[in-house]
């Protein structure tokens, strides 16, 4: 078992990870920044390491900082939580480079699945099913561009091959301006990525965000354990999450994570991983690979029992995966719904006090939050504050748990988006099950 790790994130995924690692008996490092010394993980750790200023490129994402907070303090792990550094293959690398376990795949498999081409190409290899387009790079040749186009059918959407978050993307809708959107999406993507790379897919209209959680030992044992529904988003972020994908059969689900579970095989992956997709009339089409844990992983938790970070953990720690596919086994429903500290109308960022802070409770309700009466939160990271998850037997049943727990839940002293989440878990769209990823844009809209 690793005897300590550092927590390379901050907020509830950092509470989140400590817990975990006490139940192991894993002794924990907290790294922060000036602003975060009160944060509650940073209370709670065995030792807390100040690794710069309150921008994150001074703290959260100053490698050599938190390189050396694992020095000092003769860890042997780093968890990177999600966000900040995660997901970048070159982090991974100076991990494991400096002597240190990295808790996530390795570099080589971040690198594989950052590149958004080559990532098709592997799934493609795996038996993934993906969405049509333009299987590479897109030439510099324009006639090319434009047969490719024709080819596939508009609407086509071109994106950035290091791109991600809903970052360098853009749909077309005509021959006409195709070619100004190539140009102009390559311009972006150097800019904000490095790499003008990009690449043309299929434009799906009206689909849904379905995703596939996977575990994985990189010693060839792969299970996967169900999907989960993301499709309320507001500018490409989720919002609201539930597990399992109601309205899609499950010979359906069964098949896409089967091969799912074959790519992991083939690519050698390690520890927690999600397949996202897009699902529009009966099918499946791979879009990218979140080589870490998922923000909403706590309703895959609820319906399978099966502790993520815990399982994350112990693959670091060289253990193979205990669980297999048999042993996985579905019971109930479950949501989440992400409390940001924003306006409920302008999606502006609220910082400030917390006065009063107050957590639903009762049964299948848990709340994920670093909140305490008295915390200040801080204006420069991501908004979200908390997370509240409810389960039950059934569908219904568990939305009428979250409908309680959001009349119960009081965060005093600041706005969120809480109202948000009370009128979305009474939508009667919602209610039905299966709205698409342009849904919550269109109601806001209204």
């Amino acid at each position: 078992m690793l005897e300590k790790v550092v927590i390379a994130n901050r907020g509830e995924i950092a509470l989140r990870i400590l817990r975990a690692c006490r139940e192991l008996g894993i002794r924990t490092v907290a790294v922060h920044s000036q602003v975060d010394r009160d944060l509650m993980h940073v209370r709670l750790a065995d030792e807390a390491v100040c690794i710069g200023p309150n921008p994150s490129a001074q703290s959260y994402l100053n490698v050599p900082s938190i390189i050396s907070a694992a020095e000092i303090t003769d860890a042997v792990a780093i968890h990177p939580g999600y966000g900040f550094l995660a997901e970048n293959a070159n982090f991974a690398e100076q991990v494991e480079k400096s002597g240190f376990v990295f808790i996530g795949p390795t570099p080589d498999v971040i690198r594989l699945m950052g590149d958004k081409v080559r990532a098709k190409d592997a799934m493609k290899a795996a038996g993934v099913p993906t969405v049509p387009g333009s299987d590479g790079p897109l030439p510099e040749d324009s006639d090319e561009i434009l047969a490719m186009a024709r080819a596939v059918g508009y609407p086509v959407i071109i994106k950035a091959a290091a791109g991600g978050g809903g970052r360098g993307m853009r749909v077309v809708h005509s021959e006409a301006a195709l070619l100004n959107s190539v140009f102009v999406t390559r311009n972006e993507a150097q800019a904000a990525f490095g790499d003008g790379t990009v690449y043309l897919e299929k434009y799906l209209e009206n689909p849904r965000h379905v995703e596939i959680q996977v575990l994985c030992d990189g010693k060839g044992n792969a299970i996967h354990l169900g999907d989960r529904d993301c499709s309320l988003q507001r500018r490409h972020q989720k919002v609201l999450e539930e597990a399992p994908a109601p309205g899609i059969p499950d010979a359906i689900k069964r098949a896409v994570a089967e091969s799912c579970v074959h790519a992991c095989r083939q690519i050698g992956y390690r520890g927690a991983g999600t397949f996202e997709f897009l699902y529009e009339n009966g099918q499946f089409f791979f879009i990218e690979m979140n080589t870490r844990v998922q923000v909403e992983h706590p309703v895959t938790e609820a319906i399978t029992g099966i502790d993520i970070v815990r399982e994350q953990l112990l693959i670091a720690s060289g253990q193979p995966l205990s669980i297999r596919q048999e042993d996985v086994h579905f019971r109930g429903h479950a949501f989440e719904c992400r409390i940001n500290a924003e306006d409920p109308r302008t999606f502006a960022p609220c910082p400030g006090k917390v006065n009063r802070f107050h957590a639903p409770g009762g049964n299948g309700v848990r709340v994920d939050s670093h909140l305490y009466s008295g915390y200040t939160v801080p204006p420069y990271y991501d908004s979200l504050i908390g997370k509240v998850i409810t389960w039950a037997d059934d569908r219904h049943a568990a939305l009428a748990r979250m409908r309680n727990a959001l009349d119960e839940i009081v965060v005093d002293g600041i706005r969120t988006n809480i109202p948000l989440h009370q009128q979305l878990v009474r939508d009667e769209a919602f209610l039905r099950g299966g709205v698409n990823i342009h849904y919550l844009e269109k109601k806001l809209q209204t």
